[in-house]
């Protein structure tokens, strides 16, 4: 089952053109790039995500459990949100399991494209609202807040 959550090589070139369209100032669609520093490296590493805003607040959720930025970011607790020349320092906050649900249902109608990772990866039963709901003990939740300086 572990295999299923591999990034593609298909997978990994679209993140690369999305990060060079939003570094040369074209943000696409609703995603935004997250840089954490790597926990091994050192080194700052970028990706692809796609914010859910509830109730005023920003999350970041994952279609793929054991990425590298999830595990990044559990380590790092912060990093910097960007959208196209845009920047924002914040803190990276992970959701316990039972608050994920609410945020998770909101998911499929703010980022409907998104949606098919999670199917295809067998995250999410249905591609519904209470298909996300179902499945907060399979996916990381980060909330993302403004760092203060």
């Amino acid at each position: 089952m572990a295999s299923q959550y591999a990034n593609s090589l298909k997978h990994k070139a679209r993140n690369r053109v999305v990060i060079f369209l939003h570094r040369a100032g074209l943000p696409v669609g609703p995603m935004q790039l997250l840089t954490v520093t790597g926990r091994k490296s050192g080194l700052p590493r970028t990706t692809p995500v796609a914010p859910v805003v509830v109730d005023g607040a920003r999350y970041l959720v994952q279609a793929y459990p054991n990425s590298d930025w999830v595990k990044n970011a559990r380590m790092a607790g912060h990093g910097v949100l960007a959208r196209g020349r845009r920047r924002q320092e914040v803190d990276l906050v992970e959701v316990p399991e039972g608050d994920r649900a609410r945020i998770l249902r909101e998911f499929p109608g703010q980022n409907p494209r998104g949606v098919g990772a999670f199917v295809r990866n067998g995250l999410v039963g249905t591609p519904s609202p209470d298909g996300f709901a179902a499945a907060a003990h399979r996916c990381p939740v980060f909330q993302a807040t403004p760092r203060t300086a």
